[in-house]
């Protein structure tokens, strides 16, 4: 028998949900703000070190001690999951890829997921689950050539945002077939925005120095990413968790590209047409479809990374 939840809670969760949706979507709306100052580079590599060495401190005191095989495996998840897939996404919002159609597609991981773990894992997918899949890229692809259509950014921007996707949904599936060590989410995240620090260095130094400008905009930005989308979106997101259903928690998530969207549209005049709405509310049922339980096999259900960084 299940008990019903304590009125406290009930009453608690829309205020959660909309902390959860709106610093879900601030990293991108945060990358697009402080991009007008500096490089995207910049703004990822100062927020990235920033965030690590604010975690170091605990990350070395509290929790158990971290041996070499799990250093490198979080290290490996840091080139992956934070220098590959947030520089992927930056780089095309600095490109001027609408920063809605970047959430939206960074939504899309729970898809590439699924269509990824027949091959590489073995697992077997319901019908309900392909017709998901093939709704969220058809969603896609309208909101895309309608953002092509509109927009200035070039046609490889919208490439490398689709392809940072795929290597988060890759790097998920391969975590899951070869097995990991368990780590506290502390730990973890230190050694990946530090390792993820020195690869945006590098390509920060490349682009003309890892100084920051003197502008009030870029430390407001990164102040941004690193409290609000970075400490204060992981605080909500596993206070959630905590509290409700994965379920629950992850069917807010996919309600940050409309807000996202929205932001974009408010702050910084991107486009917003009817057009992009269709697609965006495609997709949202291909998400659905593709991640809720319906009639996937048990175990198989519940597609979307535990841990996938908020933008």
């Amino acid at each position: 028998m299940t008990l019903p939840k304590p009125p406290s809670r009930r009453l608690a969760w829309p205020l959660l949900a909309a902390a959860l949706v709106v610093s879900w979507s601030s990293g991108f709306v945060g990358i697009r703000y402080a991009s007008e100052s500096a490089d995207v580079m910049l703004v990822l590599f100062w927020r990235t070190l920033m965030s690590g060495l604010v975690l170091l401190p605990f990350a070395l005191m509290v929790g158990p001690r971290i041996g070499v095989r799990a250093l490198l495996q979080q290290m490996a998840f840091g080139v992956a999951m934070m220098f590959l897939y947030l520089g992927g996404f930056a780089l095309a919002i600095g490109q001027r890829v609408p920063t809605g159609l970047v959430a939206l597609i960074s939504d899309l991981v729970p898809l590439a997921i699924a269509a990824l773990s027949q091959p590489v894992l073995g697992h077997r997918l319901t019908s309900r689950q392909w017709t998901g899949t093939a709704l969220g890229v058809l969603g896609v692809l309208v909101v895309s050539l309608n953002s092509l259509s509109l927009g200035t950014a070039p046609a490889w921007a919208y490439v490398v945002t689709i392809a940072s996707m795929m290597v988060f949904a890759l790097a998920t599936v391969l975590q899951k077939r070869m097995g990991t060590i368990n780590m506290p989410i502390h730990q973890s995240l230190c050694i990946q925005c530090l390792t993820a620090a020195l690869f945006f260095a590098a390509c920060a130094e490349w682009k003309g120095g890892l100084m920051p400008p003197l502008d009030g905009r870029f430390e407001f930005g990164i102040a941004w990413l690193v409290l609000f989308s970075t400490f204060f979106c992981y605080g909500v997101y596993y206070a959630s968790l905590r509290l409700h259903s994965a379920a629950q928690v992850s069917s807010m998530i996919y309600l940050s590209p409309p807000v996202t969207m929205l932001w974009a549209w408010l702050l910084f005049g991107e486009p917003l047409s009817a057009a992009m709405v269709l697609g965006l509310a495609v997709t949202l049922v291909g998400i659905w479809l593709t991640s809720s339980r319906g009639t996937a096999p048990k175990g198989e259900a519940g597609l979307r990374p535990a841990g996938q960084p908020a933008d």
